[in-house]
């Protein structure tokens, strides 16, 4: 027998009873636990961290009508991605116990015993200290107060409060997730302008249906871990129609940008085809029961936006494909 069995092996001497030994597993069939940064990171929620960036970067962009300032480019935006991994740490620490009841959760670092609840806010700590840091010395003052009352409003005030008292958690707690753009604006600026008010609105209004879509779809989960999310309180039919609804008004804010002369053509041309797709979705989920069709229609919402605010970078950046 080879030491890479997994049989159990029976030893014994004459006279004597057998006594069983357990042969050690096959390494290939040994359950891999990921590396202590692979951990670290995923506390970052990585891939929400990322699209907050982006938006950020291109709030940046689009507060000069040239490249920004390098410091507010680079620190500003290093800084804003700090503080989201910061909220979202903070974010798993918060919703420990809510993560250890659902299926989509269960297995983070927390529930599972890979990192201790001191390990993640110690790592939460620096994040946030570095964030605040970089932002209030290397940008400004503004950036760094509105940063940090983002960070409070989502990994305090949402996690903590609104996400456990009303159906409406997300629409109101989607101020938070909606401010990176116009934390990369104020880093060039110092100030709070109109058009990077609308590019709030944009990603405050496209939150509850794109949630929604995944809270349609995870409602079991949130029924179990006793979250009042919409599908819990008010059904799933009625959800289905407030994505709808959502998408409509999401069509009308979007194209703000050029109605405003904020933007021109090429970005019109993108908002009208990416908003015949998420209207096509939003109704296709009103009208049909699929039950694959929330996951398409939450993961099409997150290219949407994507492709909506590299749009509006690409049309910054070529004028001469504006209207007159």
């Amino acid at each position: 027998m080879t030491a890479s069995s997994s049989k159990t092996v029976a030893t014994s001497e004459p006279g004597k009873p057998r006594d069983f030994i357990r042969a050690p597993e096959p390494a290939g069939l040994t359950p891999r636990v990921p590396a202590r940064w692979r951990r670290y990171l995923e506390l970052t929620k990585p891939k929400v961290v990322a699209l907050i960036t982006f938006t950020a970067i291109v709030g940046t962009l689009l507060a000069s009508p040239g490249l920004p300032p390098a410091a507010a480019l680079v620190w500003g935006n290093l800084g804003i991605a700090l503080a989201a991994a910061c909220a979202a740490t903070l974010n798993h620490i918060l919703d420990r116990r809510i993560d250890e009841q659902m299926a989509r959760t269960r297995a983070r670092p927390l529930p599972t015993g890979q990192l201790s609840e001191r390990q993640a806010l110690l790592f939460a700590a620096v994040l946030g200290v570095s964030a605040m840091a970089m932002l209030a010395f290397l940008v400004n003052l503004l950036t760094a107060t509105l940063t940090f009352l983002s960070l409070i409003g989502y990994a305090v005030i949402y996690t903590v409060w609104l996400k456990r008292a009303t159906s409406q958690n997300i629409v109101i707690g989607g101020a938070a997730g909606a401010a990176p753009p116009v934390l990369g604006w104020t880093a060039v600026t110092g100030s709070v302008d109109p058009n990077a008010l609308l590019l709030f609105l944009i990603i405050f209004v496209w939150t509850p249906p794109h949630f929604w879509a995944l809270a349609i779809a995870r409602r079991d989960d949130y029924a179990r871990a006793g979250i009042p999310m919409l599908p819990v309180t008010h059904g799933v039919a009625y959800t289905r129609l407030q994505v709808l609804l959502y998408t409509v008004l999401l069509t009308v804010v979007t194209l703000m940008p050029y109605l405003t002369r904020m933007s021109g053509l090429l970005y019109l041309a993108a908002a009208l085809v990416l908003n015949a797709g998420f209207l096509y979705y939003a109704l296709a989920l009103k009208i049909t029961a699929r039950a694959e069709l929330p996951m398409r229609v939450f993961r099409f919402s997150v290219n949407y936006l994507m492709w909506l605010f590299a749009a509006l970078l690409i049309d910054h950046y070529l004028p001469a494909l504006r209207g007159a």
